[in-house]
């Protein structure tokens, strides 16, 4: 409406008719705050709220995804609390794979000082994502919350406040972005490796990385640098389950004015094309993002963001080559990449990771931070067909 105002106004200068009643202008009712809701930050900047289903006793846990189209829920979560959903023949489409989904419609959810009513939920299965963070995850948030507020999360103070649209008061710092809203933001992103690239990304804050290109990008505009050290291969997950991705770094990349060196890169064989490439060349992750406080204004089409205290966090170069999931309780090693660290040091799937350092903990998210210590002596104690052995390891450098 605002362009084909400003279209307006153009052509009544040139037709020379403008009068008093043509400068009367609608002026939208003042944003107003609605609540305030805290989030926990898990590994790769992946944001966790809390919110009550319909009549449903228990909290449960959603990840806040602006690379989600809709809403949705776990199947687990679903079949536990005997959800009654209603079968579809609409399928989804995700990093790893196509699904057909059930539907639980013209639900709600209750958050803290909120009520969010008529919500279509999706449900899938989510249990791998359960175990990589190692808590329950009965859904994800996406479109269907962003479009009806505006969004503002505070890395700062892990919180996420919820105004009505309307006028808005942005920050007097940062920078305002103004990037194409389909179901998902669409950021248009300058790199650089071999040469600078000018291409359109996801905004994504439901990826748990920095960077990530599908393979036709990558080989088709050749993006890698002929003579840096070539990437490692490393697991990760997605709709479709597991999944083999390269991982390497770029040499710079800007958000805005804000220019990033050496960002961590993933790149992956996108082979039901998730990005829409080419008009899409992959996602900017939460690993990322997460570094500046954001404000989302989808009925705008505005996207607001101010450097925080995390803008200057280090990148996680570390490389092991495992992959460490969460199964009823315990620490498993999924996978071990071929040439890796770990496979030098003789670590087997299905190996149990009992203790790292002497942290019996269990907590895959402690874990995952020792894992970064690039050089360091890592000492694991393993559970190999109920044999208790000891391994040492050095996370290495993809730099």
């Amino acid at each position: 409406m605002r362009n084909l105002l400003n279209s307006i106004w153009v052509s009544l200068i040139f037709l020379g008719t403008i009068s008093a009643g043509a400068q009367e202008q609608f002026i939208e009712p003042q944003a107003k705050k609605l609540t305030t809701i805290p989030f926990q930050l898990l590994s790769g900047g992946v944001i966790i709220v809390k919110a009550k289903l319909n009549n449903y006793p228990d909290s449960l846990n959603f990840i806040l995804d602006t690379g989600s189209g809709g809403i949705s829920l776990d199947s687990i979560t679903v079949e536990k609390n005997k959800i009654p959903v209603v079968p579809s023949n609409k399928k989804i489409k995700g990093i790893g794979g196509v699904k057909t989904v059930s539907f639980l419609n013209d639900a709600t959810l209750y958050f803290p000082g909120l009520e969010v009513d008529r919500l279509n939920f999706h449900v899938n299965d989510y249990e791998i994502l359960s175990s990589v963070y190692g808590i329950k995850i009965d859904g994800i948030i996406g479109y269907s919350f962003f479009i009806r507020y505006i969004v503002n999360i505070n890395y700062d103070q892990s919180l996420i406040t919820v105004y009505t649209t309307g006028e808005y008061k942005y920050p007097k710092s940062g920078y305002m972005l103004n990037p194409i809203f389909t179901a998902i933001p669409i950021q248009q992103t300058q790199f650089k490796d071999s040469k600078e690239f000018f291409q359109r990304f996801y905004f994504d804050t439901g990826a748990g990385l920095n960077f990530l290109l599908s393979e036709n990008f990558a080989n088709d505009s050749a993006v890698l640098h002929r003579k840096r050290k070539p990437p490692v291969i490393t697991q990760a997950e997605g709709l479709g389950g597991k999944m083999t991705m390269r991982l390497t770094t770029v040499k710079w990349l800007k958000i805005g004015p804000y220019k990033f060196r050496k960002v961590p890169t993933h790149i992956f064989d996108d082979v039901v094309n998730v990005t829409n490439y080419p008009f899409i060349g992959g996602l900017l992750g939460n690993d990322l993002l997460r570094r500046f406080n954001t404000t989302f204004n989808y009925v705008k089409q505005e996207l607001h963001i101010v450097p925080n205290s995390q803008f200057k966090d280090f990148f996680d170069y570390a490389y092991t080559g495992l992959a460490i999931y969460k199964i009823d309780g315990e620490i498993m090693i999924d996978g071990v990449a071929p040439g890796s660290p770990a496979e030098k040091a003789g670590f087997r799937k299905n190996d149990f990771i009992l203790a790292i350092n002497g942290d019996f903990s269990k907590t895959i998210h402690s874990y995952r931070l020792l894992l970064q210590q690039v050089k360091q002596k890592l000492t694991f104690l393993i559970s190999r067909d109920g044999d208790l052995i000891t391994l040492n390891l050095k996370p290495i450098s993809i730099l």
